[in-house]
């Protein structure tokens, strides 16, 4: 595990840039894992001056999305496909046909999963994925509980997990209770990881999760079995990691 600790977000965003877009220029082909939330758009700004600088092209790129709420419109401003137009897909030369998000609003959830898994399986490898760290230690959406699912499935957000995403709605009642998530078996199949926090209020979690003991009640303590992860700290959340 490859932990780097920068004191500026620019730094950090210009870092988790430069290895996502270094991997495509080396790989035009690759299939990338993308995350969602506040942590990672920076990174996308940065990725997007990338592409218009003429220096990276995504039309040959596969993406898949983490997770989806569930009940919400794709066309709901704080859904998981709108973020996505928002922050990466309106702005990049990336095939519309090769990004893949969860459809929360799928008539058979089951069923949605189901197919998901199955896009995933056909694409073989996710080369990189992207993640954030929840302040309950979870990856995607999984949640902490007493075994995890390996496979993308329907779960059921913890109380801290909707308030911490409530800032983006208007109020915790508008925040959805379930979503789809990428199980994490999936996750830790990925080629290479690349973690990503920032914030004083996460430098618990991120010691517990890379320092502290492998457990499903820590989700992103799992990680610490993975053979090449990068992760990126600003140096408030990386602080007792540093101590």
């Amino acid at each position: 595990m490859n932990i780097l600790t920068f004191r500026s977000n620019e730094e950090l965003n210009e870092a988790g840039a430069g290895i996502i877009t270094g991997l495509v220029q080396t790989n035009p082909r690759a299939v990338l894992g993308l995350a969602t939330g506040g942590t990672p758009v920076g990174i996308y700004e940065e990725i997007v001056k990338t592409y218009r600088k003429g220096m990276v092209s995504f039309k040959s790129v596969t993406t898949f999305n983490l997770d989806e709420y569930v009940g919400i419109p794709e066309d709901h401003p704080e859904s998981y496909h709108a973020y996505m137009n928002k922050h990466l897909f309106d702005h990049v030369d990336v095939s519309r046909e090769r990004t893949h998000i969860p459809n929360g609003n799928a008539p058979e959830l089951e069923q949605e999963c189901a197919r998901y898994n199955q896009l995933l399986d056909d694409a073989k490898q996710i080369d990189l994925q992207l993640l954030g760290l929840g302040h309950n230690g979870h990856i995607g959406f999984n949640e902490p509980d007493h075994a995890l699912v390996s496979g993308t499935h329907i779960v059921e957000l913890k109380d801290e997990t909707r308030q911490a995403n409530a800032r983006f709605f208007n109020s915790i009642d508008e925040v959805p209770t379930h979503a789809l998530t990428m199980g994490v078996g999936t996750i830790l199949k990925a080629k290479m990881i690349l973690l990503v926090v920032r914030g004083a209020d996460k430098a618990e979690i991120v010691h517990r999760a890379l320092k502290g003991p492998i457990t499903t009640e820590c989700p992103a303590s799992l990680l610490q079995t993975h053979p090449h992860v990068v992760v990126l700290l600003d140096t408030e959340s990386g602080r007792l990691i540093n101590a």
